[in-house]
């Protein structure tokens, strides 16, 4: 059955299937050649894909370095155009300062009749004063040998003298002493011999008195004795003393008048009966002794400074700067007027100390080289304060408080805390007004504010800022310490001391202010215009240079001259007109301002 069936199957395989079979199988041959020959197709082109994706990622990260490339060289460009603005900015400032200064040499330029003269005659003064020099070196190299040699001479002569004086008081000592011993015993013996009974021939119950000739010789030779002693008075001073070391009561401590300075018996002398020694003296003291050699060959005495015009001691003394001839002038002023300000007590050595005070120390350098002092203070004026290169409008509203409070309290050099005291109870507004800059620092420590408060340095910020200045508020002075205004929690904290600080009153003013119509927030990148003159206010020029009070920094009216020179309760309040806004002169509206 299996052989039967093997047979019948072989039997089926036809050569015609056999034929199909192969047919198939190169068919199927043919096929996977086909196949094969397109994976190698398809590989290439996976081949090709890859280096082209490969490609692709090369250029995007080249692109990729462009772009970052892109992104500094725009940062950096940021950057310059940020720095650009600010140079811009300085640039407009030098540019106001260099107008004004342009201004004022024409006005030097209108008076020079011919430059050549006056180029030739400057020559011939700088030769003059380089001879001048030269002699004046020599003069005082030999001055300063005299006063050697004097000082020798003096010293011997001193002690010569003590040792003769110490001689002849010894001998008229002794001398005194001897007589006077036997003057207490020929007393003695006249008394007791007026005194004995044997030799009175009387009851001892009627004794005679003294004499009134011996009782008049003892009281001769008592005072005899008290006229050697005050005459020698100054031989019983120690011997240890130093040869320029004064004593009181010395030898010949009295004998003549001593030359004194302009604070002795300068000022019981009249300014215009001055020696030209004395007006040179008192130059000096007042810090311009650059200008005391052409003042000696000038002024023949008081009268001429007090005569001359401000180009005239720009022409004779040489005084280019404005500020040395306002100091000067205002020096004058008070001589020939009689009367002495509180202000001319204070140098400008203290005024570089108020600048620390009010938290301006950055102008102490301008301020010291114009010689700004308490008198010049109290006439400040805004174009003497941006000649000073004080242009910040911030800063000079600082100027304008602290001077108010130099007002209020008669010029006071302490009038400003420095330091806290034992303040237990609360601080009223009246003393936060008197705070120095570093007392509010120490404030904001107290409040838990210590990190903040070194950025207060260089700000100007000092108690009056603080309590008279209406536009300043606790956003001012955030900003100022440079908090964050995403800092909300800060902030508010800040404001709830500083409102605690000011009072509810100044804190109502204040709020007042900021309701009123044109209220502009205080900012603390303002600058302040140089004033510009037009055409149409050439006519007034001559009126308000004749009144000049609408100039200053501070001016203080009459009524309040009054009420602090009588003791007002509450001498700080109605204080207005420090900002643009209230200033009553239309004018200073274009003076005072933010630069656009």
């Amino acid at each position: 059955m299996d052989r039967g069936s093997d047979r019948g199957s072989v039997n089926l395989r036809s050569p015609v299937n056999n034929e199909s079979y192969q047919e198939r199988l190169v068919r199927l041959e043919g096929d996977k050649e086909s196949l094969v020959l397109q994976v190698s197709v398809l590989t290439d082109q996976v081949e090709a894909q890859g280096e082209k994706i490969r490609d692709l990622e090369s250029s995007l990260e080249e692109h990729h370095h462009k772009l970052n490339s892109t992104e500094e060289m725009l940062q950096q460009e940021l950057l310059s155009r940020n720095s650009l603005e600010t140079q811009k900015l300085d640039l407009m400032d030098e540019v106001s300062y260099l107008k004004l200064k342009l201004v004022s040499m024409d006005e030097e330029q209108n008076h020079n009749n011919s430059s050549k003269d006056q180029q030739n005659k400057a020559e011939g003064l700088l030769q003059e004063l380089r001879f001048l020099k030269s002699k004046v070196d020599v003069l005082e190299g030999e001055k300063s040998q005299y006063e050697r040699k004097l000082k020798a001479t003096k010293v011997k002569k001193i002690q010569n003298i003590r040792k003769k004086s110490c001689y002849n008081f010894c001998f008229l000592s002794q001398f005194c002493f001897t007589v006077l011993y036997l003057s207490s015993e020929r007393l003695d013996e006249s008394t007791q011999s007026d005194l004995s009974p044997l030799s009175s021939g009387v009851d001892s119950g009627k004794q005679s008195p003294v004499s009134p000739e011996n009782k008049k010789n003892h009281l001769g030779i008592k005072k005899l004795w008290g006229k050697i002693r005050r005459t020698q008075s100054g031989t019983l001073q120690r011997e240890d003393l130093e040869p320029g070391e004064f004593k009181r009561g010395g030898l010949r401590a009295t004998a003549s008048p001593r030359l004194a300075r302009t604070g002795e018996t300068l000022t019981s002398t009249p300014f215009s009966k001055w020696t030209p020694e004395q007006v040179c003296c008192w130059l000096e003291e007042s810090g311009l002794d650059q200008y005391v050699i052409l003042a000696r060959h000038w002024a023949n005495s008081g009268q001429t400074l007090l005569s001359a015009s401000p180009q005239d001691l720009e022409k004779e003394m040489g005084i280019k700067n404005p500020l040395h001839r306002k100091k000067l002038q205002l020096a004058l002023k008070s001589f020939s007027t009689k009367m002495t300000e509180k202000s001319s007590e204070l140098d400008h050595i203290w005024v570089t100390r108020w600048l620390d005070d009010i938290g301006l120390p950055q102008y102490k350098g301008q301020f010291h080289e114009g010689r700004v002092d308490g008198r010049m203070i109290q006439y400040l004026t805004v174009n003497d304060l941006l000649f000073l290169k004080v242009t910040s409008q911030l800063h000079h509203l600082s100027v304008k408080c602290a001077i108010h409070v130099l007002h209020v309290n008669k010029f006071n050099p302490n009038c400003l805390k420095r330091r806290p005291g034992d303040e237990v109870r609360r601080t009223s507004p009246s003393e936060v007004v008197q705070w120095s800059n570093h007392r509010v620092m120490e404030w904001l420590r107290s409040v838990d504010l210590a990190e903040y408060a070194p950025n207060l340095r260089g700000s100007g910020v000092h108690g009056g800022l603080i309590i008279l200045e209406p536009r300043f508020n606790s956003d001012t002075l955030a900003m100022l310490l440079n908090i964050p205004p995403q800092k909300t929690l800060l902030r508010r904290h800040l404001a709830t001391n500083f409102n605690m600080l000011v009072g509810s009153q100044a804190q109502q003013e204040k709020r007042e202010f900021m309701e009123s119509l044109g209220y502009a927030p205080l900012s603390t990148t303002a600058k302040v215009r140089p004033k510009k003159l037009g055409f149409s206010n050439f006519g007034h020029l001559r009126k308000k240079r004749c009144d000049e009070s609408t100039d200053y920094i501070c001016p203080l009216e009459a009524a309040q001259v009054q009420a602090v020179l009588n003791g007002a309760h509450r001498p700080y309040s109605g204080f207005r007109g420090l900002s643009p806004i209230l200033d009553r002169d239309p004018d200073r509206g274009e003076q005072v301002g933010p630069n656009s």
